[in-house]
């Protein structure tokens, strides 16, 4: 809090400064960039009232899945989740690989991050639910445009002083190799591991960690993680509509859509805001997204 507080003082401090210089030097271009570069720190600053959030300051898992439509799906998944690596490294985030199934072809099946950050969760649940992409299809040799979709889901990381009960006879813990690039284990040791909780049906994996174990010991954070989510939702079940955009992925109910051909224009279906710069959203330019959702639905 005393940081928060530090930065919208200096905020303000910098704002008076500079309304007094621009009073003497109206035409000075120093003084017109440090204005340009007051008026971004203070967009960027608006972001610090929208954390309402149980959790909004957590760090966060974050799950990409491909959907229907086979490679290509897959290789707009694997550009999903450089986008979101993008958009970590931007922000100085850290993004751990946690769980990773590539595409038979090309791409990924499903990937999953925990990402490290401040107020990580509080900026990715923006991001939950299904993306389209539309562009000419690099796999079809008569260069036809495609259609492509792929889910995001995200949940907190939750500490774990919060009590979620899970009680081992309710858990039912597969291991099998591990799948893809790896060190010397992979492919030569069961050392992946998948736990389903049997009472909800949810279903985590792990294959990335050095040793059954760490796998295990890494997918029952996941496991508690989702449970956690899973009450949370059941709890704030009377406000349905600030929580919608959290329920179960429909596809086809896509929350952002990605044009690449023929125009290229990246557009919010919830909040109508859009950019004509495709390559830079792609690339990690998600801010201008994220804040306009978190002021329409916080």
């Amino acid at each position: 809090m005393e940081k928060t507080l530090s930065d919208f003082q200096n905020l303000e401090n910098d704002y008076k400064n500079l309304a007094e210089l621009y009073q003497i030097a109206p035409d000075d271009r120093d003084v017109i960039t440090a204005i340009d570069n007051l008026a971004a720190r203070t967009k960027q600053a608006k972001f610090i009232t929208l954390f309402h959030g149980a959790n909004d300051g957590n760090n966060a898992f974050l799950f990409i899945q491909a959907g229907a439509g086979g490679t290509e799906a897959m290789d707009w998944a694997q550009m999903l989740a450089r986008m979101y690596t993008r958009w970590a490294e931007r922000h100085n985030f850290s993004c751990t690989v946690v769980d990773e199934h590539p595409g038979d072809v090309a791409g990924l099946k499903s990937i999953t991050f925990k990402i490290d950050g401040d107020k990580a969760y509080g900026w990715l649940k923006s991001e939950i639910g299904v993306h389209r992409l539309v562009r000419i299809s690099p796999f079809n040799a008569n260069g036809k445009r495609q259609t492509s979709f792929a889910s995001v889901d995200v949940w907190p990381d939750v500490d774990d002083s919060i009590e979620i009960e899970i009680n081992e006879k309710d858990l039912r813990i597969d291991t099998y190799r591990s799948s893809g690039a790896g060190g010397q284990h992979v492919n030569k040791t069961d050392s992946a591991v998948r736990i389903t909780h049997i009472p909800t049906n949810t279903v985590v994996t792990c294959q990335n960690e050095r040793s059954q174990f760490q796998n295990k010991d890494m997918a029952m954070k996941i496991l508690r993680s989702r449970l956690y989510e899973l009450e949370l939702k059941k709890r704030e079940a009377a406000d349905a509509a600030a929580k919608a955009a959290q329920k179960k992925i429909e596809w086809g109910s896509q929350i952002r859509n990605y044009v690449l051909y023929p125009y290229q224009l990246v557009k919010d279906v919830r909040t109508d805001v859009e950019n004509s710069d495709s390559n830079a959203v792609l690339d990690g330019d998600l801010d201008e997204f994220m804040l306009a959702y978190l002021q329409q639905y916080n």
